[in-house]
């Protein structure tokens, strides 16, 4: 539930940056991610040890940080897709270990 949730969440705060042409709430979404991403990324690698997911996660969540430092533009969207993609990645390999295992 948390997942959907997530991406509907992220997909309106896009939509509204977009719409009302001020990046603050981009910025301010993005940080958010960061910081739900940061502790979920620490609860799971407690609760899964796994060492793969945690990587993954964690080079997207600095691929995030610094979208967060770029300006607005195009830079700043590639880092963000492409570090969202591996929190994505990061987070369904856990849970697919998780149901295997």
């Amino acid at each position: 539930m948390h997942c959907v949730l997530g991406v509907v969440l992220v997909g309106i705060l896009g939509l509204g940056g977009e719409t009302l042409l001020s990046p603050a709430i981009h910025r301010v979404g993005l940080a958010l991610a960061l910081v739900v991403g940061v502790i979920s990324l620490g609860l799971g690698m407690k609760r899964h040890g796994r060492l793969g997911p945690m990587v993954i996660g964690g080079a997207g969540l600095a691929l995030m940080a610094t979208a967060l430092a770029v300006g607005h533009g195009v830079a700043e969207t590639v880092l963000t897709v492409i570090g969202v993609s591996l929190v994505a990645i990061a987070h369904v390999r856990n849970l697919h270990s998780r149901a295997c295992c």
